[in-house]
């Protein structure tokens, strides 16, 4: 008990003090931002955009799709370009032909050797030339590269508005015509894109060859090559990480965990009757299967729309469901449907774990349900009807789509989803608070469910702290506290504590073990975690210093990975511990696979990707995406439904259990995501990283390569896998319809997948 009261003190300084740090991170960001000129103009007098329209095209740009259609500095989709990247390499281009023709007469590519090296020497000092004046606001630039401006200019309304000889290029970005039908929004959309390219190419003050993002994106026209400090520290992180993985290994060797215990001759919680609470968390696990299926055909959808734009089989589907709302679905509903599922989970085994149903819990439960279920809705087709409409920028930002990866739903629905987890968090504190009171070998696991509980449902304010008119670098900030803090930490905390209590009380592991080892595992976790945030934000205008922290400490996150496949092969053990344990066969191998993924998807693909160096040409590719789909799912899916099968095993008949249903289901599901990520996937994000390492980001991401031909067969080879994949979660349906209307009992179903009472 000393021993673990002193770990709990470590716990506790660490979050205090990481948090500390990504809190002066964070007063440092907003004091060193990018800044946002009242004016830019040319030196001959001409006024290119006015006071507020970089501030209204940012939000113009995120009504119009914001990171669903293309990205900004790296972070949103990968169909349609990143739109700083593009308007950088175009606005190169466009002045350095301005110049040829103005001092050669001709173009630029018919000049001499001597003649181009003088104009490229020139448009690089040019473009990192940082012309603001922080006394007036403006920016000022030459004539000619007002004019380069206002080419670039054109450009971007044509495209964004309904000039027909864009149909072509929209129909490859997946865009439709008239994307921002208010003429001031598509008059103030170049302003904000502008300016993501200006603070992307232009100096800091005082600096060198030091532009306010880092110099990404990668373009050799400006000269924007990688820092020193990027390639320093990626070398720095990956000894760390060797280091600490030998520290881990070592420290593991010298403390030999205690043995498993000798399980039960028969399953210790076959007789647990489910209390009215734990039945009413029965249909949250059919809507989260219902979610999977919605969002797994929006990704089918959405990936067919890298080949034919706006159509799907040549059906003009994306008239009606356009990329930016099929793209919004499936990345929110993964989010959603994996949230649900460990929610419900904590409800379920609360009033187990105490053995008290607390008064009206089950109306609570209910009410829950229910709030969820409308925010889910009202988000989505209010969402989906803002899109179609072009309802405008407030209707986006207060009860449409915000145009944010992942956070996408309007701030009235993000409201009551933060009342709805706060009410979640009551209800759970509600069943464990007797557990909690009681002492017990448990008790530390039981708080250690509840804290992290707690921070699910404070951390969503995180969700809450950007405005309409915020600063984008500080809206970046934000939402990865959102994104990574509590979908990649706290709610993995909460998840593994929920197993670890889930294994104690089948008996197959010793209570007093799984104490230290969860916060253990927390603060090694946390440790990397929270600070590892800052690996999303190398390149979002913020301190050069963001990129040694980021560094650091996301190599160590990568740490506790190492030791994965020894508890993945100790659970495999577990589930032959006796012969009742094959009950839970199938949530015990989603737990398996949760550890092959967490080595694969958030461990190699996800390091491949994390260095300053890698990320500084990878940024914003199919890596991306790759790492995404293997860790999201493979980590955090597979999380879920092995919690909804434990959890579904006691709530229903056991004469309607079908393990004949969960063995294709769940290789169908590994085996589809495998072929996915690496037939796929994978292969294109390196073709990718080659066009960016040799090119620049502008190319990586142009018609040019997303429509190749390699990049489309690419597309075309996700077919097998999303095939193999979708039969998968026909057969998790087949299987919840068993349970549904399969061999009926007289008897009422008992808790296989409950906890004994304490």
């Amino acid at each position: 008990m000393h021993a673990t009261r002193k770990l709990w003190t470590w716990l506790a300084v660490i979050c205090v003090l990481s948090f500390s740090v990504l809190g002066w991170v964070g007063t440092e960001i907003y004091l060193t931002a990018p800044p946002i000129p009242k004016q830019v103009v040319s030196s001959n007098g001409k006024l290119l955009f006015s006071e507020g329209q970089v501030q209204r095209g940012q939000e113009a740009w995120l009504s119009a799709g914001g990171q669903q259609l293309g990205s900004v500095w790296g972070h949103g989709s990968y169909l349609a370009p990143d739109w700083s990247a593009d308007w950088l390499h175009r606005e190169a281009l466009a002045l350095r032909a301005i110049w040829a023709q103005h001092d050669y007469g001709k173009p630029y590519e018919q000049l001499g050797i001597g003649q181009k090296a003088e104009l490229d020497g020139r448009l690089k000092s040019a473009m990192r030339s940082n012309t603001y004046d922080a006394g007036t606001g403006i920016v000022t630039l030459s004539p000619e590269r007002a004019r380069a401006v206002q080419q670039v200019t054109e450009h971007y309304m044509g495209l964004f508005g309904s000039d027909p000889a864009f149909d072509a290029l929209r129909e490859q970005y997946a865009m439709h015509t008239g994307s921002l039908p208010d003429q001031a929004d598509l008059q103030a959309l170049p302003a904000f894109i502008f300016w993501s390219s200006w603070s992307a190419a232009t100096d800091r003050p005082g600096e060198s060859d030091l532009s306010y993002t880092s110099n990404w994106p990668h373009e050799p026209l400006v000269d924007n090559t990688p820092t020193a400090g990027a390639g320093i520290w990626s070398i720095a992180s990956i000894i760390l990480m060797i280091a600490a993985i030998a520290g881990m290994i070592f420290y593991h060797s010298m403390h030999q965990e205690e043995g498993d215990p000798t399980p039960p001759k028969k399953d210790p919680l076959f007789d647990l009757t489910p209390t009215p609470s734990m039945k009413a968390t029965r249909k949250y696990f059919y809507v989260v299967i219902g979610l999977i299926m919605a969002q797994v055909g929006m990704g089918v959808i959405t990936a067919h729309y890298a080949v034919e734009g706006t159509s799907f089989f040549g059906f003009p589907l994306g008239d009606i469901l356009p990329f930016t709302v099929s793209r919004t679905i499936h990345t929110q509903f993964a989010v959603l449907w994996i949230a649900t599922a460990w929610l419900a989970t904590g409800l379920y085994i609360a009033p187990a774990i105490s053995g008290h149903e607390p008064k009206y819990q089950k109306l609570g439960v209910n009410l829950l349900f229910y709030a969820l279920l409308f925010i889910v809705v009202g988000s989505t087709a209010f969402g989906w009807l803002g899109t179609l409409q072009h309802r405008g920028n407030d209707f986006s930002f207060w009860i449409g789509n915000q145009g944010l990866e992942f956070t996408s739903m309007g701030r009235i629905w993000q409201i009551l989803l933060f009342v709805g987890l706060l009410f979640w968090v009551t209800l759970l504190g509600r069943g464990l608070l007797p557990a909690l009171k009681k002492p017990s070998e448990s008790r530390g696991l039981i708080a250690m469910v509840f804290l992290a509980a707690l921070c699910i449902g404070g951390f969503y304010a995180t969700s809450l702290t950007w405005g309409q008119k915020t600063h984008y670098a500080m809206i970046e900030y934000w939402r990865w506290w959102l994104v990574h803090l509590w979908v990649e930490g706290f709610f993995e905390v909460f998840a593994t504590a929920v197993i670890a209590l889930l294994f104690t009380r089948l008996g197959l592991i010793h209570a007093k073990t799984a104490n230290s080892a969860i916060v253990l595992e927390t603060i090694v976790f946390l440790f990397g975690g929270i600070l590892g945030t800052l690996h999303h934000l190398y390149f979002t205008g913020t301190p050069t210093f963001v990129i040694a922290i980021g560094a650091m400490f996301s190599a160590l996150e990568v740490v506790p990975l190492a030791m994965i496949g020894v508890e993945a092969y100790r659970n495999y053990q577990r589930s032959k511990a006796a012969p009742w344990v094959q009950a839970y066969k199938w949530p015990i191998l989603c737990f398996i696979a949760v550890g092959f993924w967490n080595v694969v998807g958030a461990g190699l693909l996800g390091f491949s990707i994390n260095t300053p160096i890698a990320l500084y040409y990878m940024q914003g590719l199919n890596m991306t995406a790759a790492h995404g789909h293997a860790a999201l799912f493979g980590v955090y899916g597979m999380l879920g439904i092995g919690l909804l099968l434990f959890c579904l095993r006691g709530l229903s008949d056991r004469a309607a259990w079908s393990d004949r249903l969960l063995a294709p289901m769940f290789w169908l599901l590994n085996i589809g995501l495998a072929m996915m990520v690496f037939i796929s996937l994978v292969p294109a994000g390196i073709y990718q990283a080659w066009a960016s390492v040799t090119q620049g980001m502008w190319f990586a991401r142009s018609p040019e390569v997303i429509h190749s031909t390699f990049m489309e067969t690419m597309v075309w080879l996700r077919v097998p896998g999303d095939i193999v994949f979708a039969i998968g979660t026909v057969f998790l349906v087949l299987f919840a319809l068993r349970l549904l209307t399969g061999a009926k009992s007289k008897q009422p179903a008992t808790a296989a997948a409950g906890i004994s009472k304490a």
